[in-house]
């Protein structure tokens, strides 16, 4: 499976923001967006007037960028958000923010999604007791996600979960930090997903 292995701080200089890829350093005064804040290249300094459609591309690199998906993957979350009778951009949301992936960092099981993909790869993670090694598996209303037995004992899962919650847990998913389990109650509302992308954007790019 290809994947993006360069320097991830570069994408969040060129979006302009912090993506939040690499965990808590992203809120230490080594992330590279507060340390550089031109965008990476050796041109970084002119100043060039971007298209209606370079904007729109930015938001869409910036929303595959956050996920850590690649662009033959967006392109088909997309085809299938355009095929909804739900509204495009929000149903596009829906299905990124149910990844497997994403759940894992939103419960505070990893502290980034790139680790948190790698952790389900790995096999780390049960639903329903059985084990998932999935990323884009996308969860469904009752299933319940548990570490794999194993893993409870072991160092570096007693370190990630040591804290838990490090931060406030979606009202549609429900975190038991006594047993390192969650439920998910039910599917994200509208009102609950990311609001760091501008889905409207992204439609118009695809849409064009």
């Amino acid at each position: 499976m290809g994947r993006y292995t360069g320097p991830v701080c570069r994408l969040c200089r060129r979006a302009g923001e912090k993506l939040l890829l690499k965990g808590e350093r992203c809120f230490t005064p080594r992330c590279a967006v507060d340390r550089r804040r031109t965008i990476p290249g050796e041109h970084a300094n002119r100043r060039r007037r971007i298209s209606d459609h370079g904007i729109q591309l930015q938001e869409k690199q910036k929303a595959r960028h956050i996920y850590g998906i690649l662009e033959k993957q967006f392109r088909i979350y997309m085809e299938e958000a355009f095929k909804s009778p739900n509204a495009t951009g929000p149903h596009l949301l829906h299905i990124l923010e149910t990844r497997l992936d994403n759940v894992v960092f939103r419960l505070g099981f990893a502290d980034s999604r790139r680790q948190a993909r790698q952790l389900v790869t790995h096999g780390h993670f049960q639903i329903g007791g059985r084990k998932t090694d999935i990323p884009s598996y996308r969860v469904r209303a009752e299933e319940i996600i548990t570490w794999k037995p194993s893993d409870l004992e072991r160092d570096y899962v007693k370190v990630l979960t040591k804290d838990l919650p490090k931060k406030p847990v979606p009202e549609w998913m429900d975190l038991n930090v006594s047993n390192l389990s969650a439920t998910i109650l039910r599917l994200p509302r509208e009102d609950e997903l990311e609001l760091n992308v501008d889905s409207r954007l992204i439609v118009e790019f695809y849409s064009r």
